[in-house]
């Protein structure tokens, strides 16, 4: 999970900086450019936070909740006021018909995050759903880890033991 939380960060803008070190030495190094946050899908997204917050500590993550019901909607939002300025990192580790993430992008977008500041950090996605995401929204950059049409869909009970 790691990896792919890793390799989304890798997408997120950067500075190169120089900072003096305590035995006063000069290292060149990167900095992440300031706007980022974590957008989590409860429940199985908030398995992701904690690889999110060993990568990068100081990131905001948000929460969502979207009904699974006949007419799909938000039943619960907490985003940060100025989310229209940042690039955000939407977290679900399986997507499997992809219209929890279709309205969850929809949502953001309704925030007035830009269609090409949302990355989509998955672990497991099905090529289906992969093309309806992306035909739907073409420039939101989707990370997985594999595309799959075996994805495991008890993933969020048994990496929270309630299966």
């Amino acid at each position: 999970m790691r990896l792919v939380i890793e390799e989304a960060l890798n997408k997120l803008p950067y500075t190169e900086i120089t900072i003096t070190t305590p035995t006063h030495c000069q290292y060149k190094g990167i900095q992440f450019m300031r706007g980022n946050c974590g957008v989590s899908l409860c429940r199985s997204g908030e398995a992701m936070e904690f690889a999110l917050r060993q990568c990068c500590r100081s990131i905001r993550i948000c929460k969502m909740l979207i009904d699974l019901g006949d007419e799909q909607r938000v039943l619960y939002a907490r985003l940060i006021p100025d989310m229209s300025h940042r690039r955000v990192l939407l977290l679900y580790p399986v997507v499997s018909t992809g219209t929890t993430v279709l309205k969850a992008i929809s949502a953001l977008m309704d925030s007035k995050v830009e269609e090409e500041n949302i990355y989509l950090t998955t672990l497991f996605i099905t090529p289906h759903s992969i093309k309806t995401i992306c035909k739907k929204f073409p420039r939101v950059t989707v990370i997985t880890s594999d595309v799959t049409t075996g994805v495991p869909y008890s993933f969020a009970m048994k990496y929270f033991g309630t299966d």
